[in-house]
């Protein structure tokens, strides 16, 4: 396990009007089951390092097995969060109410003194972070946009180095297609719709047979049919944000793809979209994509652990998918039906016409404090809302 050292910032609690606040909204949010604090303590051995699994930008998550011999997964809520109380019900009344197979699985929650605490199914392969880009230096200290907080925590990246695990060509190709349906059903089935505003390799997990599920709803954004797009502060990870989004806070269902474009780039190609270890013209995995379709040679970014044992044609297939989900003009991107009938060969990827991506430099984008989790959280950026103004809704 890697660990930064930071300095911490004093432990807050939960005020009694939040407390209350949360309280009657879960109470009111249908199919959610309210666990114990002291079964969840006990199924996590007392929350011990040992059963720790993962840890994001609103809490830590923990392996837990109960008495009857299920097991899940335990993310409880940091109080140090100023903003983790609005994703806590945000996260519940998402996920509570659809079910997709690949989407996580919300089983219930914790609401209890200073305890705020959700239970998912556990999935045995962890992120996709974790698996197949597993690395200590994945998760990159980024600017975080949040007035008002001036302290930095310690970056946790759980099971570093490379994992042991190989996936074949077919392991990737199912996970590419079963985020994008994952997606599809978000943007197009669920009304009304929902923009998950962080898609990243970290919150896709796995489960034993390498099945894919989005996971984490803390930045979901509700998105009706009769909206063009919503004005709003800045949330997401650096590296799969869109530029539109990052820089003017124009949030539509395209922010969502150009994500997942990002995401099958890293997976197609085994790395992640940013590496400070590699040469220039190598560190950002986007912009060598373009360079590498640009000279014909996109074969050459496709993972050479692989052994060469994969279909050529459909490698190089998916990378344009992914150049045509990151184009810089949003209008241009494909939605993620038409990303799913691609993947799936139902389509035809019109890769003549493929523009230049959307690239942004981080460092020229973003002013602000840098985050644990290499999140930018709601806050203050390029053409958005002070953290103190309420969402504008834009028809």
């Amino acid at each position: 396990m890697a660990c930064f050292s930071c300095l911490f910032s004093r432990k807050k609690t939960f005020s009694a009007e939040q407390t209350i606040e949360i309280d009657e909204e879960v109470s009111g949010i249908l199919n959610t089951k309210r666990f114990p604090y002291k079964e969840l303590k006990m199924a996590t051995g007392n929350f011990h390092h040992s059963n720790k699994i993962g840890e994001g930008g609103f809490g830590v998550v923990y392996k837990g097995t109960f008495r009857d011999g299920t097991m899940g997964a335990i993310k409880v809520l940091s109080a140090d969060s100023k903003q983790g109380v609005r994703e806590f019900l945000t996260e519940i009344n998402m996920i509570a109410e659809i079910e997709h197979e690949n989407l996580v699985e919300l089983c219930g929650c914790c609401v209890e003194g200073n305890y705020r605490i959700l239970v998912y199914g556990y999935l045995e392969n962890n992120s996709l972070a974790q698996t197949l880009l597993g690395n200590y230096f994945y998760s990159w200290f980024v600017f975080n946009i949040r007035l008002n907080v001036n302290n930095l925590k310690p970056l946790y990246l759980l099971g570093g180095g490379h994992s042991s695990m190989q996936f074949s060509w077919e392991a990737r190709r199912n996970i590419c297609i079963g985020v994008a349906k994952g997606l599809a059903f978000l943007h197009e089935e669920v009304q009304p719709h929902i923009i998950h505003r962080d898609i990243k390799a970290s919150n896709i997990l796995l489960d034993k047979n390498l099945n894919p599920k989005i996971s984490d709803f803390g930045l979901a954004k509700l998105f009706p049919d009769n909206m063009t797009h919503i004005s709003t502060r800045v949330a997401g990870t650096t590296g799969y944000l869109a530029p539109e989004y990052a820089i003017r806070g124009q949030l539509t269902r395209k922010a969502d793809i150009y994500s997942f474009g990002v995401v099958l780039l890293e997976i197609v190609s085994g790395r992640c979209n940013t590496n400070r270890r590699l040469p220039l013209s190598e560190q950002f995995l986007l912009e060598r994509a373009w360079n590498k379709y640009e000279s014909r040679e996109l074969v050459e970014l496709v993972d050479t652990s692989m052994g060469g044992e994969y279909d050529e044609e459909e490698a190089q297939k998916f990378l344009k998918i992914g150049l045509l989900c990151t184009q810089d003009i949003p209008k241009l991107r494909p939605s993620m039906s038409q990303v799913v009938k691609m993947l799936m060969g139902e389509e035809a990827v019109n890769d003549e016409n493929i523009s230049r991506p959307g690239l942004l430099s981080e460092f020229t984008a973003f002013r602000g404090q840098k985050d644990n989790s290499g999140m930018i959280s709601e806050g203050t950026g390029k053409g958005g809302n002070s953290s103190s103004s309420s969402e504008n809704v834009t028809t």
